[in-house]
């Protein structure tokens, strides 16, 4: 992976404050911290240590403040402030920040605003409060006279306008901020890359989930790959979105992007690459189904989500599709045509079984290279045009799958020639 060797290990909470090595302190700003919450995910690597590149790599980082807005049922902060008592726990945003003091004395904020109990609108958007607490974050950067990093997990906001004030907020006070999914960074089976420079015609994401939850995880799988093209990121022009088997039977038989579909060898590839595609043939064994077969797939009522289709354009004429068919695959693969190649690139996106989680390791660990290096190891215009989409996409299925030009998505930007996803 582009990040390099890891940073010197100290065993969690055994440095005394006389230690002559002065340790990064950060605070971490959460909805809720429970098992499977993004919060535990990404702190209890923090505070215990994760596996990176074969050993058990513990970050020199220390995590002293915590704020968690929510205490449901299986709460984890408490026991955790019990096992390691340098992590402190504040009433308030500003007092984690401050430490209990007057001005910021943190050197980075994790602000990891995933689950919890928060009202949904009519859009089916999850008001996650990301945007409200970034405010508050960014109150004490300006009280205080100076910022910090931030990390912000996942899309910055469900509203367009707040996602694109904060990105200017962190421009204006001159502070880096990272955000995004772990699928970006997560390993890939094969390794591979988009090779930098590349021609890209169309491109195709199948994966499993539903609308702003899942739909951000392939939309960043997608644009971590595409962003290497020829001249970078352009833009996006439209996009438009259907729901439900029947859209999405209708769209598989269309045979290509232009008539409404997509272009159907991306598709195997798709297929192809996944280690947990439905068996079709008496219960077992990777088969590639038909069409038919995909449809009895996607009929199931024990699906927990409708099939979802968000197709849209770039402003250099890219073609995009990304497909949600739970209950025909359970796992996130990528394929796309390039110039003057005869077959796909195509690639699945890692995701360890649900105990182990290690597509975390490497999102933690790029927020460990923002704050020590004081920049972010990816540009956060990825995020800021996924988040986006995201939202585009949910607006068009509210308006019925409008198609809805999006020249506010005028977002260009280059990306960095490493390659940023875990590869050792």
């Amino acid at each position: 992976m582009g990040y390099g060797v890891g940073h010197l290990q100290f065993a969690p909470d055994t440095l005394t404050p006389d230690v002559a090595v002065k340790r990064l302190r950060i605070a971490a700003v959460v909805t809720e911290y429970r098992r499977y919450s993004h919060a535990q995910h990404i702190i209890d690597r923090y505070l215990f240590g994760y596996s990176w590149n074969g050993r058990h790599h513990v970050p020199d980082i220390e995590l002293v403040s915590l704020y968690t807005d929510q205490r449901p049922d299986g709460e984890l902060s408490r026991d955790r402030a019990k096992l390691f008592p340098r992590m402190k726990i504040y009433p308030t945003i500003a007092e984690a920040l401050c430490r209990g003091g007057r001005r910021l004395d943190v050197d980075g904020v994790l602000l990891i605003g995933e689950h919890g109990n928060y009202p949904t609108n009519e859009k089916g958007q999850r008001l996650y409060p990301r945007y409200e607490f970034f405010q508050q974050i960014v109150d004490v950067f300006g009280n205080s006279g100076r910022s910090v990093p931030v990390f912000n997990d996942k899309h910055l906001s469900w509203n367009w306008d707040w996602a694109r004030e904060m990105v200017e907020t962190a421009r204006e006070l001159d502070f880096p901020l990272l955000a995004g999914s772990s699928l970006p960074v997560t390993r890939r089976i094969p390794q591979i890359d988009m090779p930098l420079g590349a021609g890209v015609q169309e491109a195709l994401c199948v994966a499993v989930g539903g609308v702003d939850g899942y739909d951000i995880h392939a939309l960043e799988a997608m644009q971590s790959m595409v962003e290497r093209r020829q001249g970078g990121e352009t833009g996006v022009e439209w996009i438009e979105a259907a729901t439900g088997v029947d859209a999405v039977v209708k769209a598989m038989a269309a045979g290509s992007f232009e008539q409404g579909g997509w272009d159907p060898q991306l598709f195997r590839a798709c297929l192809c690459r996944s280690h947990r595609l439905v068996p079709t043939r008496e219960g077992f064994n990777h088969t590639l189904p038909t069409n038919r077969q995909i449809e009895a797939l996607m009929r199931d009522p024990k699906n927990r989500n409708t099939p979802v289709l968000y197709r849209y354009q770039h402003s250099d004429g890219l073609k995009m599709t990304m497909l949600l068919i739970e209950g025909v695959v359970h796992d996130f693969t990528f394929a796309a045509r390039l110039t003057d190649h005869p077959r796909p690139l195509s690639v699945q996106m890692f995701l360890p079984p649900r105990e182990v989680c290690n597509f975390f390791n490497p999102l933690t660990h790029a927020t460990e290279d923002l704050f020590h290096d004081g920049q972010a190891p990816y540009p956060i215009e990825r995020t800021l045009l996924t988040t986006g989409l995201t939202a585009a996409g949910v607006e068009s299925l509210f308006r019925k799958g409008q198609r809805l030009k999006t020249p506010h998505l005028d977002i260009h930007y280059q990306p960095t020639r490493r390659s940023t996803y875990w590869s050792n």
